[in-house]
């Protein structure tokens, strides 16, 4: 793997960062699906490599080059609770929320590129349970 290049274990725990800096290892691992020394073996070459720069703390300020979407998603049936687990686990999905109306839920995700925006709404799409999605790019922080 070239240096330009990041598995996707190593887009799991820079998502799952994002989501919480402060986790341990061991919950890193957890959230990944990583063992404990994979995550901490994988964590630290990324820090080696200059690929996470530092540990930070979420702001409402936006970050550039970051991509950001909220994507609805449509459910069948009662199959909330599995495509709720299986959206929390798709790296780059930070956030899921239960809504009402004509969407059954709606995923807010980060990533750094709009080809790997692409791959996120692909395994969306992908889970057993969901019947449509759609999503909006989030351009600019305008107001608050």
């Amino acid at each position: 793997m070239t240096k330009d290049t990041l598995s996707d274990s190593d887009h799991a725990i820079i998502a799952a960062l994002r989501h919480n800096a402060r986790m341990s290892i061991t919950e890193l691992a957890q959230h990944t699906g990583l063992s404990r020394s994979t995550a901490k073996n994988r964590l630290d070459a990324l820090v080696a490599e200059g690929r996470i720069r530092r540990f930070t703390i979420e702001t409402d300020v936006d970050v550039e080059g970051e991509v950001r979407a909220i994507t609805l998603v449509a459910l069948q049936g009662k199959m909330s609770r599995q495509v709720i687990r299986a959206l929390a686990r798709i790296p780059g999905v930070t956030t899921v929320y239960a809504t009402n109306g004509a969407w059954d839920l709606v995923a807010d995700i980060r990533t750094d590129s709009l080809v790997r925006f692409d791959r996120i709404l692909r395994e969306i799409r992908e889970v057993p349970g969901v019947v449509n999605s759609e999503s909006c790019l989030l351009l600019a922080h305008v107001v608050g």
